[in-house]
């Protein structure tokens, strides 16, 4: 996750801090497992030369032009050097990246997935990855949004029809064992 939806400044900002904690948990709880921590980020050409309509459409998204201090990781959740890194013009982490080939080459069949936002990102990764034919597995806590409403109208469409929703303190334990 980066800066972006965490800092006050941003016209991203979520004013959800917690949610970088849960990702803290989640992501520990991953390499405490030995499973594979794959990351996506955000960067476009400066001025937006390979952001299309997104891009364009949202105009908040020149936080993530190359060089851009609220495009940089958020402290306590950074790769570290054998994770995989996927860098990202869309919403999904799927769209234009190789991200399944990825995971194809790591033999992964579900994803557990946290970040920002659950309406944006998050949603269109999960749908990604069930068209994909990989197991999404969206951990509500380790999600968040600018309006808490937004947040839980999507884990509903999305436990509805695209991933499995689950509780942290479910998937953690399941990691755990």
């Amino acid at each position: 996750m980066c800066q972006a939806y965490f800092d006050a400044t941003s016209p991203l900002f979520l004013n959800r801090p917690e949610v970088v904690d849960r990702n803290i948990e989640l992501v520990a709880a991953a390499r405490q497992a030995g499973l594979p921590v794959l990351w996506s980020r955000v960067e476009f050409e400066p001025g937006g030369a390979n952001g299309g309509v997104f891009y364009r459409k949202v105009g908040a998204l020149s936080v993530f032009d190359r060089g851009g201090k609220l495009g940089d990781w958020v402290e306590g959740l950074t790769p570290a050097s054998d994770d995989i890194v996927i860098t990202k013009q869309g919403a999904s982490s799927f769209f234009g990246t190789d991200l399944d080939e990825a995971l194809a080459g790591l033999g992964v069949d579900t994803l557990l997935i946290g970040g920002v936002s659950t309406s944006g990102c998050v949603r269109a990764t999960a749908l990604d990855a069930c068209q994909s034919n990989y197991v999404p597995v969206v951990v509500a806590e380790a999600c968040g949004d600018r309006m808490a409403s937004v947040h839980d109208a999507s884990l509903f469409d999305l436990a509805a029809k695209y991933a499995n929703v689950e509780r942290l303190a479910d998937v953690l334990a399941r990691l755990a064992s």
